[in-house]
């Protein structure tokens, strides 16, 4: 892997932790691959890729991802 890139999260880590830890397995590809590390503030993505694009899809499926968690957050309340 030639490309990398951390997220880090600080707002409900616990949650988005519980969230990515079932979607880990069904992102990874042959081009790229993330882990999900909950630590005691924040929860942080470490994406490593082959290429720029694959590296950009991964960061956007995790981003899309929050998005929704977001949006979810916002309907609740």
């Amino acid at each position: 892997m030639i490309y990398s890139a951390k997220i880090r999260v600080y707002k409900n880590s616990d949650t988005i932790y519980r969230c990515f830890s079932s979607e880990s397995k069904t992102l990874k590809t042959d081009r790229s691959d993330y882990t999900v590390k909950k630590y005691k503030d924040y929860v942080e993505f470490n994406i490593k890729a082959k290429d720029s694009v694959a590296l950009r899809a991964t960061i956007n499926s995790i981003t899309k991802l929050l998005t929704v968690y977001e949006k979810i957050g916002r309907l609740k309340k």
